[in-house]
């Protein structure tokens, strides 16, 4: 009952807040790179075959001990793979209203519109992400359940730098680099 006689009405009132004060810039800049595995470690090539950068990735301590990098062909298979990047944002709008409702101690306001932001770049994110997937060729292959989504039983997981996977925050330099996602207002 709460969530429709509160809930929904104010996050209805934020969507529409959105759009009338065009707070929303929603952008994405995105990229393949070939690559190759070598070890824990993912190498992106440069045209010619040589490095470009390298991440490392962490092993699971226990059961297949597999890392992000078993998941991509290796070198000495002779094939390349390719990996796709992103970076998305929701603008800096946004961050801006939410910094001037945290400054009027609006705590209310400030948490649902910072929520809601958290949540549309994730949004964001995932519709990019099922982007990527249909434009390298195997989207039909998502399974029919949101829980064996949830479960990766599905080609070409998305993984954010901070979580287990990879934990590296400061490979957000090299992706940067590859991306220049200043182009979009991220910095």
């Amino acid at each position: 009952e709460l969530v429709e006689t509160e809930g929904r009405p104010r996050l209805r009132g934020w969507l529409d807040k959105l759009l009338t004060e065009n707070l929303l810039e929603a952008a994405v800049v995105y990229g393949y790179f070939p690559c190759v595995s070598k070890g824990d470690d993912l190498v992106l090539l440069h045209e010619d075959g040589t490095e470009r950068t390298r991440f490392t990735f962490p092993r699971q301590r226990r059961g297949r001990r597999l890392c992000l990098s078993d998941f991509f062909r290796p070198e000495e298979s002779g094939e390349r793979d390719v990996v796709g990047l992103q970076v998305v944002t929701v603008g800096s709008k946004i961050g801006a209203a939410t910094a001037e409702l945290f400054e009027a101690n609006s705590y209310r306001d400030y948490l649902e519109l910072h929520g809601l932001s958290v949540q549309l770049a994730e949004a964001l994110a995932e519709y990019w992400h099922a982007r990527v997937r249909a434009e390298l060729g195997f989207a039909g292959e998502d399974p029919d359940s949101v829980e064996a989504m949830f479960d990766l039983k599905y080609r070409g997981a998305r993984f954010s730098l901070g979580y287990g996977a990879c934990p590296d925050l400061e490979d957000r330099a090299k992706i940067s680099d590859l991306l220049e996602p200043e182009r979009i207002g991220v910095k």
